[in-house]
């Protein structure tokens, strides 16, 4: 257990991040599950969104390029 205010404060911060960036995942999990039968017009919106998530850190890069690689090409095979 944190001893130092600043290690409590950290300790608080760190929790709080780790639940944003988990709702955010999870968001991102959304529209690659539920758009990749949607064809076209989803994988316009889920993009952006999988590149803004990439940016802010909550995704890795290579992760992101990998969803985004996976849903361009199950679109073509369609």
């Amino acid at each position: 257990m944190a001893n130092s205010a600043q290690a409590r404060k950290r300790a608080r911060q760190a929790e709080k991040r780790r639940r944003h960036n988990a709702s955010r995942r999870s968001m991102v999990q959304t529209y690659i599950e539920n758009d990749a039968e949607a064809a076209n017009a989803a994988l316009v919106a889920a993009i952006p969104i999988i590149d803004r998530m990439a940016a802010r850190g909550i995704l890795h890069r290579n992760k992101a390029a990998r969803h985004k690689s996976r849903l361009t090409a199950a679109i073509a095979a369609l």
